[in-house]
């Protein structure tokens, strides 16, 4: 086990410099951050003491390694356009998007596990069909139509929920179902072949042998194989969820990091955006590495690869 978490840490940390290296790169690519920052009708003179001001006169890899160095230690400067420190901006927004997230994810596993279930041992009726076709619906509807209806129907027509703002619980219910209904149908599908799959098993032909219950199989034997995928699929739909959220922020006008991107990506605040891109990469990289050790302590066979 040691060797197998040793493996998978070396991994990501090669990953997690690979993304800092990318994130650098694609902002400096992207113009000209001095110019950017001094404005389009600043002066030569202008523009470079701008450049001289944040560093920009240095030679790339050296302001890669201070601004590596200055990330390790959460400090990611200060914000071109709100004037504040991007930690603290990125500190005050992360509450609302976390719990957007956490919110999805929880309505995803709570309609997907299931339904999947239920296609599964009911494989080829009705049921399955039906189930197979949510799936379908749910992988072709766009997310931002989606939450557009949802604001006609439920906010402006019904009245039941409130359309924009983060003030209480029922802010999150629109949103929050918007997000579930993009992570369904990939976890709705993988549960509904992993049960499949599982139920055909040899060691569930002997737990009916044995003269188990039908709910003790499949709830205690067949979920606990078929949810390693799932695992997996689940940590990766959290990481989409979290990098995903700037267009359901947007739609919703929630003030998370999502929203913070948007409005940073409009004012070409590129060390806002650059802290974004690195944090929610580094999430994403430490849910899939957590989903790893999870499955190794689900299924000890993993442990050997």
């Amino acid at each position: 086990m040691l060797a197998y978490v040793i493996r998978r840490l070396v991994l990501a940390v090669s990953v997690a410099i690979t993304v800092m290296a990318l994130a650098f790169i694609l902002t400096r690519l992207s113009g000209d951050l001095a110019l950017s920052i001094a404005g389009p009708s600043a002066s030569a003179q202008d523009v470079e003491l701008v450049r001289k001001a944040y560093g920009l006169d240095q030679p790339l890899l050296v302001q890669f390694f201070k601004w590596l160095r200055n990330a390790a230690v959460g400090d990611f400067g200060e914000s071109y356009f709100f004037k504040d420190k991007v930690a603290s901006l990125i500190r005050g927004r992360m509450p609302v998007t976390l719990t957007l997230a956490m919110v999805g994810l929880g309505l995803a596993l709570t309609i997907a596990l299931p339904l999947g279930i239920l296609a599964a041992v009911r494989e080829g009726t009705w049921v399955d069909r039906c189930v197979t076709g949510i799936a379908i619906v749910g992988q072709a509807i766009p997310s931002f139509w989606f939450g557009l209806i949802l604001m006609i129907v439920l906010g402006l027509m019904l009245g039941w929920l409130p359309i924009s703002g983060t003030g209480t619980w029922q802010h999150y219910v629109m949103p929050g179902t918007v997000l579930a209904f993009t992570a369904v149908p990939a976890l709705l599908r993988l549960t509904r072949s992993g049960m499949i799959e599982a139920m055909s098993s040899d060691y569930i032909r002997t737990a009916r042998a044995k003269g188990l219950s039908r709910t003790a199989i499949i709830l205690k034997h067949a979920l606990r194989n078929a949810a390693i995928p799932v695992v997996s699929i689940a940590a990766v739909q959290l990481g989409f969820m979290l990098g995903g959220s700037i267009v359901i922020e947007t739609v919703f006008a929630l003030h998370g990091i999502g929203f913070l991107a948007w409005e940073s990506i409009g004012k070409n605040d590129f060390p806002v955006v650059q802290a974004i891109v690195l944090i929610l990469s580094l999430t994403y990289i430490v849910l899939t590495l957590l989903a790893d050790l999870l499955n190794a302590v689900l299924d000890p066979r993993l442990r050997a690869t």
